[in-house]
């Protein structure tokens, strides 16, 4: 007994690998991209529009900032020309003050002498003052009248005095008069009261010196019961 023979021929075959889409096979994971990129797009706008609001804060924020910049500096320049003014002021007043203070005649006494006829003035310039021209330096007596009443008086400069008998600024202990007055130093004028302002007993007159443009000096001439040499006025 014979076994027929079969002869078997396979076309080989070539297989390939295909992935397949899973959102074609599968729908419901379709959905699910799709829901997915829309909460995706959703947290996008939502961040711009966050974004957008903290922009707009911002903005506000920077404009109120240059406000405020530009109050103070305006605040500031008021204040700080007012305070200047101020200061110019203050300055301008401190220095008249100095001028008035210490361009002035210091009276050290006044005793008549010429059977009290005249008036001795001892005198000096204030401290800090500085030297004056003695025919800048004027004086005026304002008198009674011997109770006249009627505001006579009499004047002149340290340089130039009314009277024969009367004498110049002159230094102390020296003789000739000075065309100078110096601060430090003690100076004497002699004064020659005529007519009306002439000494009298129970009279009070008025002396005011002018220390060039500095400050004025007043002082009151008492005269006593009698008018001799050696009584003290002031």
């Amino acid at each position: 007994m014979k076994w027929q023979q079969y002869v078997c021929h396979f076309a080989s075959t070539l297989v390939k690998e295909v992935l397949l889409d899973p959102v074609q096979f599968h729908p419901h994971g379709a959905g699910d991209q799709k829901n997915k990129k829309m909460v995706k797009n959703m947290k996008n706008e939502k961040t711009n529009e966050n974004r957008d609001e903290l922009a707009a804060i911002g903005i506000g924020a920077m404009i109120v900032f240059i406000a405020l910049i530009l109050v103070a500096a305006v605040a500031a320049a008021v204040i700080i020309q007012t305070a200047e003014k101020l200061q110019q002021n203050a300055q301008a007043t401190g220095e008249d003050t100095t001028d008035m203070m210490a361009g002035k005649i210091f009276i050290n006494s006044i005793v008549l002498t010429n059977a009290g006829a005249n008036l001795y003035i001892t005198f000096e310039l204030a401290p800090g003052s500085d030297p004056l021209a003695a025919i800048d330096i004027e004086y005026n007596i304002i008198c009674e009248g011997n109770g006249a009443g009627n505001g006579l008086s009499q004047f002149g400069n340290f340089n130039q005095v009314a009277g024969i008998t009367a004498q110049a600024a002159s230094l102390l202990g020296t003789a000739g008069a000075v065309a100078n007055i110096l601060p430090g130093s003690t100076y004497v004028l002699q004064i020659a009261p005529t007519g009306a302002c002439a000494p009298a007993a129970l009279q009070s007159d008025t002396l005011v010196i002018q220390a060039g443009a500095g400050g004025f000096t007043y002082e009151v001439l008492k005269y006593g019961a009698t008018v001799n040499a050696g009584d003290v006025v002031v």
